[in-house]
C-alpha cells in the first residue's frame, strides 16, 4: 500500500521561507515523478511543482516559478519543497502526490496517489 506523508508546514510571516516534505512508501520511488498541489477551502485543487523520477526534468505553476524549487532524494524516497518569499495568496493545504506517468502533471486526474496534507498559513 503506498503512504505518501508530508511535513514542514506552519505559521510564517510574509517573505518567510519553508521546506516541505513527503516521505513515501509501498512504491519504488525512482520509478515515480513527485509532484506538490494546493488547496483551500472550496477552491479547486491547483498544481504546484513536478519531478521527474531522475530529477532532470521539472515544472512549477507560473505563481510559484523563481521562488519554489521542488527536489528529491531517490535514496530517501523523500520529496521536497522548498518555498522562499512566501505570501498570503500561498496560504493552503499542500499535498504530495506520486505518479508513475511522465504527461498531465499540472492535472490531478494524473496522479493516483496522495498525502494526506500540510497545511501552510502566511500572516502577519
Amino acid at each position: 500500500q503506498v503512504h505518501l506523508v508530508e511535513s514542514g508546514g506552519g505559521m510564517v510571516q510574509p517573505g518567510d521561507s519553508l521546506r516541505l516534505s513527503c516521505a513515501a512508501s509501498g512504491l519504488t520511488f525512482r520509478n515515480y515523478a513527485m509532484g506538490w498541489f494546493r488547496e483551500d477551502p472550496g477552491k479547486e485543487r491547483q498544481f504546484v511543482a513536478a519531478i521527474k523520477w531522475d530529477g532532470d526534468d521539472t515544472d512549477y505553476a507560473n505563481s510559484v516559478k523563481g521562488r519554489f524549487t521542488i527536489s528529491r532524494n531517490n535514496a530517501e524516497s523523500t520529496a521536497y519543497l522548498q518555498m522562499h518569499n512566501l505570501n498570503s495568496e500561498d496560504t493552503a493545504v499542500y499535498l504530495c502526490a506520486a505518479t508513475p506517468s511522465a504527461n498531465s502533471w499540472q492535472f490531478t486526474f494524473a496522479w493516483p496517489y496522495w498525502g494526506q496534507g500540510t497545511q501552510v498559513t502566511v500572516s502577519s
